[in-house]
């Protein structure tokens, strides 16, 4: 079956180079104040209609490459890399994944903010937590504690684990969405996952889960998206549980890198297991 007409300009399924121009990103006063209203009245959103909303208001359009690959229904998982830059809010790659996915999609968040060596740290986390749990609920995401790992979190990510465990067995055709990194690169290059990354991973496969590759980057004044095939995450049971975590977060991460430009993929180019 051929895929469904994208609103969105396409372009042939390579990676551009980069440029120093950039994209005008800019949110639609009407939904900002929609979506603020939903927040204090904790009102229900649909996140794939308001990411739709902003990607008409980007100028230029997407960009968006490897389109034959986007899921038009799960069960799956897209992970996708993740950075920002000053003028880029991370926000806006959730959104342009949303907004080309048929469906509407569950993403897993951070529920707070750390400001790592900001003398207002302690009062960001306790603001930023307020702020995400309820923007969460309103788009009915799911939630985990910030990365890289504290001691003081180790219980509470293990239960958002086993929360997420069982939304995708309720739901079985659920298309998850994911930031193996799972925090910000602020030049754009892809960073290697925190340590239990892998294993969760491996449990989201385990429960079914087919993994589709994302890569955004901009590149020629244009945010660019690019989606690669389908794969499935499957290691050896024999391997140690570190060598398994490890391996596991490096096919993931090594997917992605190839989809974004050479000097995007860090650590990760070449990637000989990408087929």
């Amino acid at each position: 079956m051929n895929p469904p007409a994208s609103p969105y300009r396409s372009a042939p399924d390579v990676s551009p180079p980069r440029s120093a121009s950039s994209p005008r990103y800019s949110f639609p006063p009407h939904l900002v104040a929609a979506v603020g209203i939903a927040w204090l009245l904790r009102r229900r959103r649909s996140f794939r209609h308001d990411a739709q909303t902003c990607l008409r208001r980007l100028s230029p359009p997407l960009r968006l490459l490897g389109e034959a690959y986007i899921p038009q229904h799960g069960p799956c998982v897209i992970t996708f890399n993740h950075y920002h830059r000053p003028g880029f809010n991370a926000l806006w790659i959730a959104l342009a994944i949303a907004a080309v996915v048929p469906v509407e999609m569950h993403f897993v968040m951070t529920e707070e903010w750390t400001f790592p060596g900001r003398w207002y740290a302690p009062l960001g986390q306790i603001a930023s937590h307020i702020v995400l749990r309820r923007a969460a609920r309103m788009y009915d995401f799911s939630t985990m504690p910030p990365m890289p790992p504290r001691p003081q979190d180790v219980e509470r990510r293990a239960q958002a684990v086993l929360r997420v465990l069982n939304r995708v067995r309720r739901n079985p055709d659920l298309v998850l969405g994911l930031s193996a990194e799972g925090g910000d690169s602020p030049d754009g290059t892809l960073m290697a996952p925190p340590p239990g990354a892998g294993r969760f991973a491996l449990l989201l496969a385990a429960a079914g889960l087919h993994f589709v590759p994302a890569g955004i980057f901009e590149a020629e004044g244009t945010l660019c998206l690019q989606f690669g095939p389908a794969y499935d995450l499957r290691l050896s049971q024999h391997l140690p549980p570190e060598e398994r975590d490890a391996l596991a977060a490096r096919i993931v991460m090594e997917h992605i890198a190839a989809q974004l430009p050479e000097a995007l993929r860090g650590e990760f180019s070449p990637y000989p297991r990408v087929p």
